[in-house]
């Protein structure tokens, strides 16, 4: 199957395309709410303005498939309930972005041609504030309302917050009767550290980074909390305004200086792109030793009727761009490499290093990613680092992924010492010793253990419990997590013998805190209630890699019994034979699951648990059908190629409510080969079988109205 998410936008069809847009849209609406409206970023910049780009680029080449609520049209996030609503006079607009030099080029070259303008144009550079957008409006001089921006539509009210910033001036004199100044709410290095000290010794929620807790102090519902938050606000631009403040944009930022506001000293006047890129690489340069936090350099035309006569794109303002940072680096040695088993069974290495801040935060621990990564290659087995590899004692240059997610991004060879050695990457569970293996195609080495391995044994456990698995009532994902923490529950066959072991004795779970005799008894009753269920329920919580609710189905509903279905996964060989061909002909059912389900079986640890737990169960066959009376009732039918009339998911459908058995694959067993266009190597297996083969018409034909 395609992957999506990875294909090159040039190489999506239509369908893939419309797929992707969804996914985008649901990506970039959930980042944007945790980013504006809850404080508590998910992902980084970088990862945001990658899945922005991308969303831009599918609506590029396929508009017609352009979403009505797409992100590309979506400023900030709704307002946060709790807080009061204030409508923008005038939108509060995002900025189109620019990650090199080539793009601010292009800005420039832009604005010539929208202009059709020869001669000199100037631009403001600033540098970009990483804080809160704000919006201040003063009526005849007097602090009225303040605003976040919000969707840009709409804001919240905070305005009494905003009265605690000693930054923003309660009274302005000379201002025009109407003025809406705009800015960014920050806190600085030195303020931050300090607060997060003072939350510590109160026992209080430590901040993440300047930007998150600028934004959750002004957004506190409680004013007096701001207050005691060291809060800062540099002003950069306007919105609503009864009188020009100045003719050019440099003049109205001098403006609002003279009527008491704060403006980065950092703005100037620039004349070219040139110029531009001189003073944003002077501003980077600067940008460790500035005291708070910023993310790149914003360009705007300075002369405001050039700004009035390029206008405004839908979201953003034809008129100006934030050129963003690459992320900051530094270098420090790297201590150690330790391995963490993830719930999956992933094994993840972490760089253990020598503290060092990177963007105002101190970085210990840097992803590895995985062991091509260490080696000194990508997934493809192309070379990354100049194909240096990574050892334990080098030293290495780190970076902050959009700001956030520490990263190694380089080795410097000169002071690698003589004792370092090539780094081994485990081939067995830590936390288990059961062997860890790397499926072909997998980036990942996986450990095997499954059921028994303790890194994995409490997210398997609720799955075990979920809703689709076993789901037992009273029985949770904060039960099971108490339970598996005090040992009495390790693998999923211990739930069934919990009444057996502590609903009598000196241990009895109605003697726990938060139980009673009552409720410990109805947990037991349901318990025992959910031993006799479906086989298809029973693979789901198993929880096999690579099996779902519907593979789960589609395995329970070819082998109808529990016992055929272990048989058949105890006698299977990976990639050969007659139980591995039998699972491959099932329909929905590809080598890399079957393997995965084979491996879990034969995984002698995880059998164990296994078998412990069917010897706790009365497994449901799956029911068989009654009778069909239809020509193709009992029949096992392959359907390849491209079907014209009905979807591939309609013709499986209509054959299995005829009773027929859909299979993925053409084998002797195969009665019926329905090939439309397209129709390659199975058409041709049919024929070396002498299996009939007909056409969609003719499988039109043959069920009639069957």
């Amino acid at each position: 199957m395609v992957d999506r998410q990875k294909t090159d936008v040039a190489a999506l069809t239509e369908a893939e395309a419309l797929a992707e847009l969804e996914r985008l849209s649901a990506l970039l609406l959930a980042a944007n709410a945790a980013y504006h409206t809850q404080d508590a970023p998910e992902i980084s910049d970088a990862e945001y303005d990658a899945l922005k780009r991308r969303n831009l680029a599918i609506e590029a080449k396929f508009p017609h498939l352009k979403r009505a609520d797409s992100p590309s049209d979506q400023i900030g996030a709704a307002v946060a309930e709790g807080f009061g609503k204030i409508a923008h006079e005038i939108r509060m607009l995002s900025l189109e972005n620019a990650f090199d030099d080539a793009d601010v080029v292009d800005f420039e070259d832009r604005i010539r041609k929208y202009l059709g303008h020869d001669g000199p144009i100037a631009f403001t550079a600033e540098p970009k504030i990483d804080g809160l957008s704000l919006s201040l409006r003063y009526e005849q001089g007097q602090l009225v309302q303040a605003a976040t921006r919000g969707d840009g539509e709409v804001g919240e009210n905070v305005t009494q917050n905003a009265r605690t910033i000693s930054d923003i001036p309660q009274t302005l004199a000379d201002a025009p009767d109407v003025l809406e100044v705009r800015g960014e709410v920050y806190m600085s290095h030195t303020d931050f550290q300090a607060l997060n000290e003072r939350q510590v010794a109160r026992g209080g929620k430590t901040f993440a980074n300047p930007r998150n807790a600028a934004a959750g102090s002004l957004r506190q519902l409680d004013p007096g909390i701001t207050a005691e938050r060291p809060l800062s606000f540099f002003a950069y631009a306007w919105g609503a305004v009864s009188a020009p403040l100045a003719e050019t944009q440099m003049n109205s930022i001098n403006r609002l200086r003279a009527l008491g506001f704060s403006i980065n000293q950092l703005t100037k006047v620039c004349n070219t792109a040139a110029e531009m890129l001189d003073h944003y690489h002077d501003i980077e340069a600067r940008r460790a030793s500035l005291g708070y936090d910023i993310d790149g350099v914003v360009y705007k035309v300075n002369e405001l009727a050039l700004q009035r006569r390029l206008g405004f794109r839908s979201t953003t303002p034809r008129w100006a761009i934030a050129h963003k940072f690459p992320a900051e680096l530094a270098w420090t040695r790297l201590l150690a490499i330790d391995i963490q088993v993830g719930r999956t069974g992933a094994l993840s290495p972490v760089a253990r290093l020598q503290p060092v801040t990177v963007g105002g935060v101190v970085v210990s621990n840097a992803t590895l990613h995985n062991e091509d990564y260490i080696l000194g290659r990508d997934s493809k087995g192309e070379a990354i680092r100049g194909s240096k590899d990574i050892r334990v004692g080098d030293w290495v240059q780190v970076y902050r992924a959009g700001d956030v997610i520490p990263k190694i991004a380089d080795v410097d060879l000169s002071q690698r010492p003589n004792t370092a050695q090539p780094y081994e990457f485990p081939t067995f569970c830590s936390e288990c010793n059961s062997p860890a293996v790397r499926e072909e195609g997998d980036a990942v080495r996986r450990c095997t253990g499954g059921l028994i391995c303790p890194a994995q044994a409490v997210e398997r456990l609720r799955h075990f419990v979920g809703r689709a698995a076993f789901d037992i009532e009273g029985l949770g994902a904060k039960q099971v997590e108490a339970f598996y923490r005090d040992e009495w529950v390790r693998t999923p066959a211990d739930i069934f013998t919990l009444r057996a072991r502590f609903g009598t004795g000196i241990q009895q779970l109605k003697n726990r805190e938060g139980w009673g005799a009552k409720s410990a008894e109805n947990l037991f009753d349901a318990i025992d209630e959910k031993r006799k269920i479906p086989l298809n329920r029973v693979i789901f919580a198993l929880g096999i890699r690579h099996v779902g609710e519907n593979s789960a189905s589609l395995l329970a509903n070819h082998y109808s019994t529990w016992d055929q279905f272990e048989a058949a996964m105890t006698h299977a060989t990976i990639g050969e034979g007659a139980e591995w061909d039998e699972l491959l002909a099932i329909d929905g059912v590809g080598g890399v699951l079957a393997a995965s389900v084979i491996a879990a079986f034969q995984n002698d640890k995880e059998r164990a648990a296994i078998d412990a737990l069917a010897a706790e169960l009365d497994i449901q066959a799956v029911a068989k059908r009654g009778p069909v009376d239809s020509p193709v009732a009992g029949k096992t039918v392959v359907f390849t190629g491209t079907l014209e009339k009905m979807t591939r998911a309609e013709a499986k459908a209509r054959a299995e409510s005829l009773g027929a058995k859909v299979s993925g694959s053409v084998s002797a067993k195969t009665d019926l080969l329905v090939a439309g266009p397209g129709a390659g190597s199975k058409a041709k297996a049919a024929a070396d079988l002498g299996v009939q083969t007909i056409d969609e018409d003719g499988w039109i034909a043959l069920i009639g109205d069957a």
